[in-house]
Parts: C-alpha cells; sequence; structure tokens
C-alpha cells in the first residue's frame, strides 16, 4: 500500500485542525469514544456543530486557545493509501515547527481562508514548501461557505499564489488548487454540489492519487555506515557487512563502489535485509552490504557507486532556517549533524537574509533570529561528503547544534 506523508500549514484560524479532523471523521477513523468526547466538548462550548480540531489539537493550551501550537502527527488509511499527516502551527512564533512537519514530506496542505486571502504566513509557509522542494503542493482555499462559494474570490487567491509561483526557483513543484469548507465538508472527502463551476477531485481524492516515490530527486547512491557488524560466533567468524540506509539510486550486487574518504575501491558482495540476501536494493532500504575486499571501513563512512562521487568538503554555503532564541553570529561556534557525521562548524559569513515573501534579500546582516532564514557560509572541522541539497534530500540537509545547551538551533540546506 502507498503510504504518503503530508505536512499542513497555513496562517492561525485557517482552519488546519478542523480539516484534518473532518477528514478523520468522513472515513470513518476516529474511534467511537474519541467521537463521543467531541460531541460531549461541542456542546460544552454551546456550538450547533461538530468542533473537528478537536480530534488533532491534544495539548490543554490547544484546546484552550483553540490554536495549533506543537506538531501533531496523525495516522489514518483509506483503501488505497495510508497517511501520515503532520499537523503543524500557524503562528508566525512556530515556523520552525512547519520546517520540521515539511522536513520529511512527500505533499504538503497549505490552508488559506477564503475571506482574509494571501497573507503574511502565506508568504512564509509556501516559500518554505520551495525551500524544502515539496513535490506536490496543494492550495485549499478554505472557508468558501463565509465567502458565498465564490468561484471570483477563489480566481483571485489563485492568481496570488501563481504569481509567486513564478518567482520561486523551484520550477518543478505541481500546484493543485482546491476550494472546500473544512466545517461543512465540501469538497473534502465529497464531490459540493455549491461549486459546480470547480471542475477537480475533492482534497481525499486528489492525495489518494499522489505518489510517495518523490523524496529523493538523485539517482546517485548513497550509502552512510551506521555500524560494523561482526558476530561473535563460529559459524559467521569471518563476516563483515556494513549496515545503514540507502538514500538516492539503488544498489546491487557486483557494482563497483568507493568508499569515502579513504577512496578505496571494491565491488558489492551481498546484499542482506536480515537473514534475507536480495540482488538489489531500492533507495530508502534499510541493508547490511558486504565487499568482496577486506577493507577498513568505519562508522561515519560512505559507500557510493565510482564515478558518482559526491562532494568533499571542509567548508560548505547553505541555507539555514534558524530555531534557537540565541541568534546565529558570525564566528560562533557550533556543532552539525551530517547523517551519521558530526563535525564542530564555525560561522564564517551570513551573507544574506532571505525575505520569505518572495521579495529579495537583505546583503550581510550579521546574524539570524529566530525563524529567520538566510545564506550561510560555515567552516567545518573535518571533511564531509555531501551533495546539493536540490540534488540529493538526505545527503543535502545537516542540522546545527547549540554547544551550550545541546539544544537543535537551525536546520541548512546545501547550495
Amino acid at each position: 500500500m502507498n503510504v504518503l506523508k503530508i505536512a499542513t500549514a497555513g496562517s492561525v484560524d485557517d482552519g488546519k485542525s478542523t480539516l484534518i479532523g473532518r477528514i478523520l471523521y468522513d472515513t470513518k477513523s476516529l474511534t467511537e469514544d474519541k467521537l463521543q468526547a467531541i460531541e460531549e466538548k461541542s456542546k460544552q462550548r454551546g456550538f450547533d456543530y461538530l468542533d473537528f480540531s478537536l480530534a488533532t489539537d491534544g495539548l490543554v493550551a490547544e484546546r484552550e486557545q483553540g490554536i495549533t501550537i506543537d506538531v501533531a502527527h496523525i495516522y489514518f488509511s483509506t483503501p488505497k493509501t495510508s497517511f501520515i499527516i503532520a499537523d503543524t502551527p500557524g503562528h508566525i512564533e512556530y515556523t520552525r515547527n512547519m520546517v520540521t512537519g515539511a522536513s520529511n514530506s512527500q505533499a504538503s496542505i497549505v490552508l488559506v481562508d477564503a475571506r482574509n486571502g494571501v497573507v503574511e504566513q502565506t508568504y512564509r509557509h509556501f516559500f518554505i514548501n520551495n525551500l524544502l522542494r515539496v513535490k506536490d503542493v496543494v492550495i485549499a482555499i478554505n472557508k468558501m461557505d463565509l465567502v458565498d462559494y465564490s468561484e471570483e474570490k477563489f480566481n483571485q487567491i489563485k492568481g496570488e499564489i501563481e504569481y509567486l509561483a513564478s518567482k520561486s526557483e523551484y520550477q518543478n513543484q505541481n500546484l493543485t488548487f482546491i476550494p472546500l469548507s473544512a466545517l461543512k465538508g465540501d469538497n473534502v472527502v465529497e464531490s459540493s454540489d455549491k461549486m459546480q463551476w470547480y471542475k477537480g477531485e475533492p482534497l481525499l481524492n486528489h492525495l489518494e492519487s499522489l505518489s510517495s516515490d518523490n523524496v529523493n530527486t538523485s539517482s546517485q547512491a548513497r550509502f552512510p555506515i551506521q555500524s560494523v557488524i561482526r558476530p561473535k560466533t563460529d559459524e559467521y567468524h569471518d563476516f563483515r557487512g556494513y549496515a545503514g540506509k540507502l538514500y538516492g539510486g539503488d544498489l546491487a550486487v557486483g557494482d563497483q563502489v568507493t568508499i569515502l574518504p579513504s577512496n578505496t575501491q571494491s565491488k558489492v558482495k551481498s546484499i542482506q535485509f536480515f537473514n534475507h540476501e536480495y540482488q538489489e536494493a531500492k533507495s530508502g532500504s534499510s541493508i547490511t552490504v558486504t565487499l568482496e575486499d577486506d577493507v577498513n571501513i568505519s562508522r561515519g563512512d560512505m559507500l557510493v557507486k565510482s564515478g558518482e562521487e559526491p562532494k568533499v568538503v571542509k567548508q560548505i554555503e547553505a541555507t539555514i532556517c534558524w530555531m534557537d532564541k540565541q541568534p546565529l553570529q558570525v564566528s560562533e561556534k557550533y556543532y552539525i549533524k551530517h547523517g551519521v557525521n558530526d563535525a564542530q562548524a564555525k560561522i564564517t559569513d551570513v551573507s544574506s537574509l532571505i525575505h520569505t515573501d518572495f521579495s529579495g534579500e537583505e546583503n550581510s546582516p550579521n546574524e539570524l533570529s529566530l525563524n529567520q532564514i538566510g545564506n550561510v557560509t560555515l567552516k567545518i572541522s573535518k571533511p564531509l561528503f555531501v551533495d546539493k541539497f536540490q540534488e540529493n534530500k538526505a545527503n543535502g540537509a545537516f542540522i546545527v547544534i547549540n554547544p551550550k545547551t545541546n539544544n537543535t538551533a537551525g536546520v541548512g540546506f546545501i547550495k
């Protein structure tokens, strides 16, 4: 079965939690006790309708304020697809949470309140989806019932988003515009008879048609070694396997490979998963590889196909989303984690602050504050094997760690 990871985004009160609750309700994915709790709580609040946002807002503060604060992950299935939805906060304070939720998603739903149209957070969330190279983005124009299901209003918002898309450097994104009402259920699971001018599919049908095979844009295999397996048994006394997760392209028995950083070459002897052997491993597989030659390999090394080597660098130019209350500043020292590798890093330049409304960049800001996005140069304490993020998502991203607090301070995308 196809498994699709989706992130939601939108401004406060655009209806993200209500939309997800409506999908869960209409697909009969809510348990009886959860449905009963929603009915009772809705009555207590004096509503003459079910408050579907209660299905996802789990924190007490979220239910009291009627807003989403943390990233909630919701799981449900239809006969065609299993879904994992990251319900991310809409407030500007929680932009970092939106980055976290969208970073592992294959698709994204950006909600727009039909009454308010495109607002500041719409710009920001659309920009982040472009930055993260999310392939399929649905612009869900919500609360159409409050604008009399106006086709003119829908087309106005659609035109504004299409103008933004034309200014983006990422032109391979699939944009789909769906007018809906999460509260009333129009075009969510079933087509609405109130918007007969809309000829597309309802939201759930469209999501079921999306493929999950777009996480990595690269066909070049990247196999970072997580551990070396040497069994302590007589039967496997001479066994030496290298375990990890394969990213990018596929890997097959007989492939000529290069081990970084030593540049030693060998051939793939076998590919194993638990107690089964395979002739080929697909991208995303967690496997154990053995080689024809007895070479010196340790955790943190990387196995790639010969002729497809990534860059080996000690300096990185990257776009960084800053997530720490302490600003990122020139000359500050941090740790970075790139795959299974850790390294010390020093900020040598903050070249620009990126305006997320696509209006341009501010040159030489010297620092990045919480939730800001900018272009940065880092000097690394040891060589790393990297790709551009747009070519290989897994090998083109890293996280920045504050050495004083050990908190994740930012996430970087290699240019």
